[in-house]
């Protein structure tokens, strides 16, 4: 019989539908302005403690707090009105101090049944809502005193292998490091020596009563080289910390001479990836002192565990996390303790080798080397007024997390134990996996995008989607009568299912993607409007009612499939090319594709069926 569907057929609708409804009512819950605290380390405790401490604060400060909760990796508050969010981590930065990370977050509202479910709301791009804005800016100060350093030590080194001595003397004002010589002569020749070895430093002497100083810095043309080279590896391991944390379509790029700007669209866990971006940390491999060292070559570190228990190190560092190619946290089969496993370059697997071939026996360990973000309260003078102001610095902590006995040479894979928790390990993996910053660096700016901007963008878009919908529902009722009304609850269905899929999916709306949504409605509507009009054609040939309906729909398809198939290929190839907001718009036309082709073909046919089918017709308002 003609148009008729099997009943499985439209149980097969009903639950796609179904389904379509409840993956789509997640977006219809705003989320809340809140700021979530967790410990600037793995090891720092984040309990009720802390959380009470700062819901006083809070309330001290007339903000008012909307729910609290404690959260596996942290603690959330929500505030109830978006314009007291950023005072709000202000007034708990201040009141937990340096130790702890306090990042701006949304929080989602869907209730527990929706997300028992697997039901989440989509993600937001930065131009609508749900993502943070960080502006990081790179201490090159730093870095170009680490090299000099470096340098410092290489000259010593030099000037011992010539036996020229010398003695240490302070650094300059300037920063520029000083060296003693007991007369010109020496200095003299020292001076040569170095001059030839190391071209790119700037040599002076000093004299200084009976004390001739040679003073030696970096020249301005390789000071800004150190700087650049220290912003653009920062950079690169920003963004291979951005995608280990899985955000969709993140920005990250340079801003100026020492900045980076981050954007993360979508993420909820703010204070994490706040913490994992700061991070600093590295690591040294380093022999265990002999009990008859000097202690000018030795250097005393606690253990990161347990800081009261110490032990002696050699100055000299067999290995640093810089020759780290890849680290993997998993656990110990023996003791079921978290470890890293990590895989050495070939120079590090050299270096490694040598060292521990000719120490069997002796104990190594591994120091962990954290910078951690220090703010300070500087007095400074402003139209003749002492003002208290902000300054962000750094502290160098190091401790040793492991001390073990060399049992025979190591190669380029060997494993690191003696971590506090899995999540310790799993973030030391990270860093030294997305490879290690080389210069510190701090949060100068960090907001969310929602309450202004992307509040506006939002309205704009659901404006533009509404009045557009309006038109399109108008013009079929108007033109198509009853199949227009089919067409019209087709369309609601196709939008329905394309937010949807867009959840289910965890793409990321973007306002780009808001136009993808529009074009898509229309290109729905097209579908339905070359069914009617071949039915219309049909019935003027004197075919019957229900015949004409079956051709219809059958000799439509073929022109309808062939123009979204060609357009889906496009929208394939913008998102592998494109990036940001065309990788946007390609999602959502890409997935609108699909929803309108089952909306306008099997949705509406299911209705017309419904409506017309095994009935004798001798006319329809179409």
């Amino acid at each position: 019989m003609l148009n008729r569907y099997p009943l499985w057929k439209y149980l097969l609708i009903l639950f796609v539908v179904a389904v379509g409804i409840l993956y789509a009512l997640p977006n219809l819950y705003p989320d809340d302005p809140a700021v979530q605290i967790s410990g600037g380390s793995a090891s720092t405790p984040v309990d009720s403690a802390v959380l009470n401490r700062a819901v006083k604060a809070l309330e001290a400060a007339n903000i008012d707090v909307k729910a609290s909760e404690e959260q596996d990796r942290g603690l959330l508050i929500r505030v109830k009105r978006a314009d007291q969010q950023q005072r709000a981590r202000s007034v708990i930065k201040d009141k937990l101090g340096d130790e702890y990370v306090v990042a701006l977050n949304l929080a989602p509202t869907t209730p527990d049944w929706l997300t028992s479910l697997g039901a989440y709301p989509m993600k937001l791009g930065l131009d609508l809502s749900g993502g943070v804005h960080f502006l990081l800016e790179v201490d090159t100060d730093r870095a170009v005193a680490t090299r000099l350093e470096v340098y410092n030590g290489e000259i010593r080194t030099l000037l011992r292998k010539e036996k020229l001595r010398y003695r240490t003397a302070p650094n300059s004002a300037d920063g520029k490091r000083q060296l003693m010589f007991a007369d010109a002569a020496i200095r003299e020749q020292a001076e040569k020596k170095i001059a030839k070895e190391f071209p790119d430093l700037l040599i002076e002497n000093r004299d200084v009563g009976d004390k001739f100083l040679l003073v030696y810095g970096f020249n301005e043309q390789r000071i800004k080289e150190i700087e650049d080279y220290a912003v653009k590896q920062n950079l690169t391991t920003v963004r291979n910390r951005v995608n280990e944390l899985g955000v969709s379509e993140p920005l990250v790029q340079r801003q100026g001479r020492n900045s980076i700007v981050v954007e993360l669209p979508g993420v909820q866990d703010t204070a994490e990836a706040k913490r994992i971006l700061g991070k600093t940390a590295n690591l040294e491999f380093r022999l265990e002192a002999a009990s008859d060292a000097s202690r000018t070559s030795t250097e005393t570190f606690g253990f990161r565990n347990n800081p009261s228990y110490t032990a002696q190190l050699e100055r000299d560092v067999i290995l640093t996390g810089d020759q780290v190619s890849n680290a993997q946290s998993n656990f110990d089969t023996e003791s079921g303790q978290p470890q890293v496993s990590i895989s050495l370059d070939s120079r590090g697997g050299q270096m490694i080798n040598r060292a521990t071939r000719y120490n069997v026996g002796r104990r190594m360990a591994v120091l962990y080397i954290e910078q951690k973000p220090v703010t300070r309260i500087k007095t400074e003078m402003v139209d003749g007024q002492p003002v208290k102001v902000k300054v962000q610095g750094f502290k160098e902590e190091k401790s040793i997390i492991s001390l073990a006995t060399i049992q025979s040479a190591l190669g380029n894979q060997f494993r690191i134990t003696g971590l506090d928790s899995s999540r310790e390990s799993s973030e030391l993996a990270l860093l030294l996996r997305s490879g290690s910053l080389a210069a510190p660096m701090y949060f100068a700016e960090e907001r969310t995008i929602g309450p202004s901007l992307g509040a506006d963008n939002i309205q704009k878009g659901v404006i533009s989607t509404i009045v557009g919908m309006a038109f399109v529902l108008l013009f079929m009722v108007i033109v198509y009568k009853v199949f227009g009304l089919f067409a019209n609850v087709a369309l609601v269905l196709n939008l329905v299912l394309l937010l949807a899929a867009m959840s289910m999916l965890s793409a990321t709306l973007t306002l780009p993607g808001i136009a993808g949504i529009v074009l898509t409605l229309g290109m729905a509507v097209d579908a339905n409007v070359l069914i009617f009009s071949r039915i219309k054609e049909e019935i003027k040939k004197g075919l019957s009612v229900q015949r004409a309906i079956h051709e219809g729909y059958d000799r439509a398809f073929v022109s309808i499939f062939d123009a979204n198939i060609t357009t889906l290929l496009v929208g394939i190839i913008l998102y592998a090319v494109g990036t940001g907001p065309v990788k946007g718009f390609a999602v959502t036309l890409s997935l609108g594709i699909v929803t309108s082709m089952f909306t306008a073909i099997v949705g509406t046919r299911a209705l017309v069926n419904l409506m017309y089918g095994g009935r004798k017709l001798d006319k329809i308002r179409i």
